[in-house]
């Protein structure tokens, strides 16, 4: 692993100070002790709660007036030479001037007996006094060759039980140790072990809902479970091939092939035309877990919140790549991106990290944005290299409007064959998806009511009197699709009314 190459490198070169981050405390501490066996070093670990492991000295035992973590700074000057010494969460004491002294004190020191005083978190909290002092090292997570490392061990381990299915074909195996990308080896193997427990086998499933879990944490990206497919999306059949093209671009094998992941869509157009069930349902078309971002959950009260809340959402949807990460609505998320409101530059700046992850990602991130505003969406935005393409939805013409009544119909449990499908949707030029939806749910209430079953009357009756949006803003959906002629691909081939 590249980052334990790192640490071996280091030390070999006498760095008096390394700052490793990572949630794997056990994982990083194996590593560092097999480095330590490997150098020739011997190791030490401290932790408030067990001390100094093994002890440091003659008498280090004894009691002090020094606080723990000052203590155990105090013990490092009693260090043989060619130590190492891990100190594991750390961090809070980083605060403390005097902690800050002592290690600035001490990183001479360090280097001149060839011992290493390694710092273990989770998070980065780094004083600026110690910024020359202290090499950052960031351990990452599990890669695909560990993961299938340790799902040869679990598999090996319950291969005997006859109650469990552990067989996997190759596609299998991929999918799972590309899901169970972004966990920890404790996740990892927690996932592993639910799977044989609930469902006696091991599923992709159980990995989702451990991933689920690290959303839940966030409190800024939402984990949105879909259960749609590309079949339940009516018309837009440029758009849905487009997507289907794709559903193998996340495999080792197109990454071989050199088929770089995909960056993700831009889906603009009129209200209620499908753009929020598409993106719905390409999270189950790739088999892959859905983060939503509410871009207004980004924005806080305090000086500097705002950008470090989108890195955030940034680091922990790259953490549980590969996924599909969904912005709706995106020109509200980013109203004053370009200045004309005055927020000291928040929004703009929050944009800027946007819009520089969006051009230099390289982890499989389906970005999916949805909007209806095309105006109001900043010209970086649409800038190519920012998404792979930008797709324009328009109003549903006569056979899409058949499909989607045999949809919804059948989604209610009606059998689309007992209805005029034809007259239904000759009788709503202009209607929007979501409108014919609405024409079918107002049937419904109607039809059970009066006491009897829904039949095509109840739907006729229903469409004479809902106005579609198509007719109250006629100029801007035409201004639109001059727009989009000349910007966007569409969604599907319309042969008009």
């Amino acid at each position: 692993m590249q980052a334990s190459r790192e640490i071996e490198v280091l030390i070999r070169a006498k760095y008096p100070i390394l700052y490793v981050t990572s949630w794997e405390e056990r994982r990083v501490e194996e590593e560092i002790a097999e480095i330590a066996k490997k150098i020739d070093r011997k190791l030490h670990s401290w932790s408030l709660t067990s001390g100094m492991v093994p002890p440091i000295g003659v008498g280090s035992e004894k009691k002090s007036s020094l606080p723990p973590e000052l203590q155990a700074l105090a013990l490092v000057h009693e260090a043989q030479e060619f130590t190492l010494i891990l100190l594991k969460d750390f961090h809070p004491y980083l605060k403390d001037p005097r902690a800050i002294r002592l290690l600035r004190d001490l990183a001479g020191r360090l280097r001149e007996r060839a011992q290493t005083l390694i710092l273990l978190s989770p998070t980065l909290t780094l004083p600026i006094e110690l910024e020359k002092d202290v090499s950052v090292i960031e351990f990452p997570l599990p890669e695909r060759e560990d993961i299938a490392a340790t799902l040869d061990e679990i598999i090996e381990q319950v291969k005997g039980n006859p109650k469990l299915d552990v067989s996997l074909d190759e596609a299998a195996r991929e999918q799972i140790v590309r899901s169970a990308q972004g966990l920890t080896s404790d996740e990892i193997e927690n996932s592993f072990a639910r799977s044989l427990v609930e469902v006696n086998r091991l599923t992709v499933d159980r990995i989702i809902e451990e991933k689920k879990q690290i959303v839940r944490k966030t409190g800024i990206l939402e984990f949105y479970p879909s259960s749609s497919n590309l079949k339940d999306v009516g018309g837009h059949e440029l758009l849905k091939d487009w997507l289907v093209q794709r559903s193998k671009s996340f495999t080792d094998a197109a990454h071989e092939f050199g088929i770089p992941y995909p960056k993700g869509i831009l889906i603009i157009g009129v209200q209620g035309c499908g753009k929020s069930l598409v993106a719905k349902a390409v999270s189950t078309a790739y088999g892959l877990p859905m983060l939503k971002l509410d871009v207004g959950r980004i924005f806080g009260s305090l000086v500097g919140q705002s950008e470090e809340n989108m890195r955030r959402a940034i680091r922990i949807s790259e953490s549980l790549a590969p996924c599909v990460l969904w912005i709706d609505e995106l020109e509200k998320g980013f109203a004053g991106a370009g200045g004309s409101v005055s927020d000291s530059g928040t929004t703009a700046r929050v944009f800027s990290t946007f819009l520089t992850w969006m051009q230099e990602k390289t982890k499989p991130v389906f970005l999916v944005a949805t909007g209806n505003n095309v105006s109001a969406l900043p010209p970086e935005l649409l800038r190519k290299g920012r998404f792979d393409e930008i797709f324009f939805v328009d109003l549903p013409d006569l056979e899409e409007r058949k499909e989607i009544f045999k949809i919804h119909l059948a989604k209610r449990n009606r059998d689309p064959k007992k209805f005029k499908v034809a007259d239904l949707a000759a009788n709503t030029p202009g209607f929007s998806g979501a409108e014919i939806e609405q024409v079918i749910v107002g049937a419904l209430n109607k039809a059970f009511f009066a006491g009897h079953e829904l039949n095509s009357k109840d739907l006729l009756e229903e469409a004479k009197t809902q106005v579609p949006l198509s007719r109250m803003m006629s100029e801007e959906i035409g201004w639109l699709r001059d727009w989009a002629k000349l910007r966007a691909r569409p969604s599907a081939k319309h042969e008009g009314d």
